[in-house]
């Protein structure tokens, strides 16, 4: 059963090597990020599991130490999901789960077993709560972190350009997640979550499956735009 879960964004911006100078614009992230973190191992879950988008259709599985780079961001800097323990072969967790993996070291998470699962945009609202349902029914105690960004089109100079659906979707999704309120997460529009270029939908709607059940609540920790692109940080517990 799910008992807590922590809802990050993944530009990996967010690691400071990536950002560079830019590093302490999403220090107040960061620090929302940890503070979530927190929550996760106050629950003292039999296991984590990260889910984050996925390039390709997904879903796909990563086992604990798998490993991540983000050498492509130009940064030497490889991560392991979880502990490094047997770790091996090439680095291919996807950015959203190596920012995860990265956000774990930085906290120093032993408290349980990890394993992450990539879940692409294309995947159904259907498909997405099956899979946070089966996630929910992997241990007693299961704790979920959630990792995407709302829309990526809040200014003129945001990757996706400016867009004036993409603050009232932004507002309806940090509503939902700081509610707790799985029907809402559930009714987001795919469609308009692709337009909008929001990498968190499929995530966010697999965390309303895996909450089927659970009496569960809700803290938003961390909303703003910068870069154009909503990001959230939110408690589930």
């Amino acid at each position: 059963m799910l008992v807590a879960a922590a809802v990050c964004p993944c530009p990996p911006l967010l690691v400071p090597e990536v950002a560079a100078g830019a590093a302490p614009e999403l220090d107040a992230a960061r620090a929302a990020c940890t503070d979530a973190l927190g929550v996760l191992a106050a629950a003292r879950p039999d296991r984590l599991v990260v889910v984050g988008p996925l390039g390709g259709a997904g879903p796909e599985t990563y086992p604990e130490g798998t490993r991540g780079s983000f050498g492509s961001f130009g940064v030497d800097l490889d991560v392991r999901l979880g502990s490094a323990e047997g770790a091996q072969g090439e680095a291919r967790l996807p950015y959203s789960l190596a920012v995860a993996a990265w956000l774990l070291g930085r906290t120093g998470w032993s408290d349980a077993p990890v394993e992450g699962l990539g879940v692409g945009e294309s995947l159904t609202t259907e498909r997405c709560a099956e899979t946070g349902r089966d996630i929910a029914a992997r241990a007693e105690r299961v704790a979920l972190l959630v990792m995407g960004d709302a829309s990526a089109c809040r200014t003129l100079k945001a990757p996706g350009y400016l867009d004036e659906r993409a603050a009232p979707f932004d507002a309806d999704v940090a509503r939902a997640l700081g509610a707790a309120d799985l029907a809402a997460l559930t009714a987001l529009d795919a469609g308009l979550a692709h337009e909008l270029k929001a990498s968190g939908r499929a995530p966010w709607q697999v965390l309303a499956g895996a909450a089927e059940g659970a009496d569960l609540g809700g803290s938003l920790l961390y909303e703003d735009a910068p870069y154009g692109v909503g990001y959230l940080v939110a408690t589930w517990s």
